[in-house]
């Protein structure tokens, strides 16, 4: 199994080395994912959300020295983010279904992009209400933006809003 992660232009300049080009391998449950980075306090930060379910995982500070170890990263801001929000599961299991990170080139997804660029600006404003990176709760701030009302589906009924936490309930518990 493996998990892709399609990063920003911006993110992709930054992380070079990681970048794969072709990948023919299957993807596992969770689908694809979308990363972007942004800054607080001239301090690197991704912000990684998932295409299904739109649920989103937040990594500060991140230095090139740490690159190597961005799975092990990645794996454990995911599972402390997913205790934090109330979704219990197994490490183990988890580790399972993400399988092996494979980061790739952006894959231009509009509606991601935009989804994205609409949270890093919910976090522009706590970074003002926070002042700096030691002083924000990234978990609680995460939290907060995975709570928020998203639309998935195609028509516009009540039904098709939901957030980010119920969706990635169902789909782990699947």
């Amino acid at each position: 199994m493996r998990t892709p992660i399609h990063t920003s232009k911006k993110l992709e300049k930054l992380v070079k080395k990681l970048i794969q080009t072709n990948s023919k391998r299957e993807c596992g449950i969770l689908g694809k994912w979308n990363a972007t980075v942004f800054y607080v306090d001239r301090k690197k930060c991704w912000l990684i959300s998932n295409a299904k379910t739109q649920y989103l995982v937040i990594l500060t500070g991140i230095k090139t020295t740490e690159l190597k170890n961005i799975e092990e990263i990645f794996k454990n801001a995911f599972y402390g983010q997913l205790v934090y929000d109330g979704i219990i599961t197994d490490f183990e299991n988890l580790n399972e279904i993400i399988g092996e990170l494979e980061f790739l080139p952006t894959d231009n997804d509009r509606k991601t992009m935009g989804f994205q660029n609409h949270r890093i600006r919910d976090l522009e404003w706590w970074k003002d209400e926070f002042g700096s990176l030691e002083n924000m709760p990234i978990k609680d701030l995460t939290n907060r933006l995975n709570t928020s009302p998203i639309h998935i589906g195609k028509g516009h009924r009540m039904s098709d809003y939901t957030d980010s936490i119920k969706e990635m309930k169902r789909l782990l518990m699947k």
